[in-house]
């Protein structure tokens, strides 16, 4: 296994869940309230009291964009050449009942979980997921990015598959694509300016995908959201595209934070932890895309991480890694 491609692999998970973790106390909160509660959010911290969604949880403990992502990895790892629906779909009901017998809140949501019943009372994948526009399929992906050679046929339509139960819609697939081609290019030893064009291209296929429900044009949100950053300004990027639950606003937000960072892994996340309302899903699709990229780690941080949680994320990235190599040995 390539050392460099093993150290971006886990840099991907490692990003993913630091930046899960860094804006877990903050989701659901508006950027003033955020302020209110605990001012500039710049390292780990517990949810206050009473919190609508992250009650009960500790300081660094990750939330469901890094326990999903695993859990989609080790479903690809145990199948990886084609994809259980069912089996994916009991997973994800399997995940929610362990999270509601730990008394947490951060459970599927509502659209997710009526789709997985659906499926599982024997409708088709093709109309389960037809309305579903907003991030969890993107948040989970980065597993895709890390397994499959930056090859944008192959890879997005693994990815329109996976997103098939939940989030079966053209702005979903579209968003997720991006994501996952990025993560994919950056394991390749690629850049930030390198994946741009890859990840664009991936991500007008994904948009041809599934349902034309939602937002049309999520390349053109991706390359707006890159333009305001340009300049450096944080606040025109947050008043031109948001960071809501929805793909539009979320994913072109989680790209735009890593133009503002320039590299810096660590720096995207504290942005994201504070930009307000999907703190922790911006944050984990930042990381994963600036871990693959080659941004580096924080070690006390990752550390940190580790303690808080039981997370196998070393043994995740060298399962990945071994589909990914197979995938190129493929003539």
């Amino acid at each position: 296994m390539d050392d460099a491609a093993f150290l971006r692999a886990r840099a991907t998970l490692l990003g993913l869940a630091m930046g899960d973790a860094l804006g877990m106390p903050a989701q659901t909160l508006t950027r003033a309230e955020i302020r209110a509660r605990y001012g500039r959010i710049t390292g780990f911290v517990a949810p206050f009291a009473g919190h609508p969604v992250s009650h009960g949880l500790r300081a660094a403990q990750v939330t469901d964009d890094t326990e999903q992502t695993l859990l989609l990895a080790r479903r690809l790892i145990a199948d990886p050449v084609g994809f259980d629906e069912a089996g994916w779909a009991r997973d994800l009901l399997d995940w929610e009942a362990g999270i509601r017998a730990k008394g947490l809140q951060d459970l599927l949501g509502p659209s997710s979980r009526a789709a997985i019943e659906a499926l599982l009372a024997g409708a088709s994948p093709e109309v389960t997921g037809a309305r579903g526009t907003t991030n969890g399929a993107a948040m989970r992906i980065a597993p895709i990015g890390i397994m499959t050679p930056p090859e944008t046929a192959a890879l997005v339509a693994r990815v329109a598959r996976t997103c098939r139960v939940t989030h079966n819609t053209g702005e979903a697939i579209a968003a997720a694509a991006a994501v996952a081609m990025t993560v994919s290019c950056g394991l390749a030893g690629a850049d930030m300016d390198a994946a741009l064009d890859p990840a664009l291209a991936a991500c007008r296929a994904g948009q041809a995908q599934g349902n034309a429900v939602g937002e049309p044009d999520m390349a053109g949100r991706i390359a707006l959201a890159l333009r305001l950053a340009e300049g450096g300004d944080e606040a025109a990027l947050i008043a031109g595209i948001g960071s809501s639950v929805a793909s539009r606003d979320s994913v072109p937000m989680a790209f735009g934070l890593l133009r503002l960072a320039r590299g810096d892994l660590w720096r995207a996340l504290e942005r994201a932890a504070n930009v307000g309302d999907d703190t922790d899903t911006i944050g984990a699709m930042a990381g994963a895309m600036a871990g693959a990229l080659g941004g580096s780690v924080p070690e006390a941080a990752a550390a940190e991480l580790r303690a808080a949680n039981d997370l196998d994320l070393d043994g995740v990235a060298r399962g990945l890694l071994a589909l990914r190599a197979a995938a190129e040995r493929k003539p």
